[in-house]
């Protein structure tokens, strides 16, 4: 019997040193900024700053919007918008270094690509939704809160984990 085994070309970090290195981060950032890792206040920040650019007067009556807005500070003006340029930058670098910077949509033969594009979008949606309800994104409430051994930390990624399992039973047939 003759195995045919072909060489991976993409060459990936093992996920535990990735890991490592994300624990040490959060370490970091609590030494340095007094708090966690997040990345939901700078889309919430992006947001305010637009509707306050397209409608200010609307901002300002608005109870959600107005607690964000000072006048001579931007809601912009926060480390939070700074770490997400930052990822978004650094994964754009990264791509481009390893030669996988590639505009496609991935999925499963089963699904087409505007399937595929209308569930990233409504999970994305839901997450947003999610992160503002419960006062921050997944690593800012998971992984942070484990960092200082919360038990809203661990309760928050046992539950993630558990209904990214539900959910994926039932979504499965989309990709297997």
């Amino acid at each position: 019997m003759k195995v045919n085994i072909e060489k991976n070309r993409h060459v990936y970090w093992n996920p535990y040193f990735g890991g490592f290195l994300l624990g040490i981060l959060i370490l970091a950032t609590f030494y340095i900024t007094g708090r966690g890792l997040g990345a939901s206040g700078a889309f919430k920040s992006t947001v305010v700053t637009v509707v306050d650019d397209i409608a200010p007067t609307h901002a300002e009556n608005n109870a959600y919007y107005e607690k964000f807005i000072k006048k001579d500070d931007t809601p912009m003006n926060t480390w939070l918008v700074f770490e997400s340029l930052g990822i978004l930058i650094g994964g754009f670098l990264s791509g481009a270094l390893s030669g996988r910077l590639k505009l496609f949509v991935q999925h499963s033969p089963k699904i087409t690509s505007k399937r595929r594009l209308i569930f990233a979008l409504l999970g994305g949606a839901f997450f947003g939704f999610g992160a503002q309800l419960a006062r921050g994104c997944t690593s800012g409430a998971g992984l942070s809160g484990m960092a200082v051994l919360s038990t809203g930390g661990f309760i928050t990624v046992l539950t993630i984990f558990g209904s990214g399992y539900l959910f994926a039973y039932f979504f499965r047939k989309n990709w297997i």
